[in-house]
């Protein structure tokens, strides 16, 4: 018992040591304007904090305005962008006839444009199941109930192209998740999870994108953790990532055992910090680190 004290003790303390005297900086002054080929889209990147993170932080940034200016350029060009491959995987994927009988995305909902607007409110709780539902969780009923499939995995290319592709048909669309209501309890989880310090460093989501935003750590810029632009392409991965598939990471970097995608857990905490970025536009596909 003394002995993982000790250990725990010198792993916080070196946690600490490790932001001390670190350089700070402010979120970078720039607007994502993005060129496609249906023309341009200004994105909201920044805006005033929802209501109740009032007491926390003014304004809310996009982890967009916290990366290098090669990586923000990046985002910027549709072309550039190396995340688009993976929506264009994910429109192939949705026009197949991979079900059962030959059943096909595109045969029950005609072009992914019938998404619009999903993005931007999901998480949310199910009116019928009372169920807290992802995207995935979405994806994973199609599959399953109605083409007869075997589950995807939550962190697979097929899922995870699938999910490129729906979240770009909200590109531009307000971030607006529900707190309240049905959601209210799986909000109240996710933000005790979020809260909460985990693993021999004894951090929590808030230790680094609450309490040391701004600051530089593994040579990296550490940002408010939003969430607007997940899935995203992380040149670190050279792949795309969800939202709950980078939580694994932040949560096993504290040390800990990690919950897994698609957990209560992690679903409750998917919907709570996608709502610390209600107000910011759903960037569909970004570029990160």
């Amino acid at each position: 018992m003394r002995e993982h004290m000790i250990k725990t003790l010198v792993a916080s303390a070196a946690f600490g040591l490790a932001l001390t005297g670190m350089a700070y900086a402010e979120p970078v002054d720039d607007k994502l304007v993005i060129e496609g080929e249906e023309g341009t889209l200004e994105l909201v990147t920044s805006t005033k904090a929802p209501d109740h993170l009032q007491e926390v932080m003014d304004t809310i940034y996009s982890g967009w305005h916290y990366r290098e200016d090669d990586t923000r350029a990046m985002q910027k060009d549709d072309f550039d962008n190396p995340a688009m491959v993976f929506v264009d995987r994910g429109r192939d994927l949705w026009n197949k006839a991979i079900g059962k009988n030959s059943e096909s995305c595109a045969g029950c909902h005609n072009g992914p444009e019938s998404m619009k607007g999903l993005r931007a409110v999901t998480p949310r709780v199910d009116a019928k199941t009372g169920k807290l539902m992802t995207i995935e969780n979405y994806v994973d009923a199609c599959v399953t109930e109605r083409m007869g499939l075997e589950a995807w995995g939550w962190t697979g290319d097929k899922m995870k192209d699938t999910l490129a592709l729906i979240s770009m048909q909200s590109r531009g669309e307000v971030v607006n998740v529900a707190i309240d209501g049905p959601a209210a309890p799986f909000w109240e989880k996710g933000k005790e999870i979020y809260y909460t310090r985990f693993g021999q460093l004894e951090m929590s989501c808030a230790s680094c994108h609450e309490e040391n935003q701004g600051l530089f750590i593994r040579s990296d810029h550490l940002s408010q953790g939003q969430i607007n632009g997940f899935p995203t392409y992380r040149l670190k991965d050279a792949g795309i990532l969800s939202a709950q598939q980078r939580f694994v990471g932040c949560v096993r970097d504290t040390r800990a055992e990690t919950f897994k995608p698609n957990s209560d857990e992690f679903k409750a905490l998917e919907l709570y910090v996608a709502s610390r970025g209600n107000g910011l536009s759903v960037e569909g596909v970004s570029v990160r680190h």
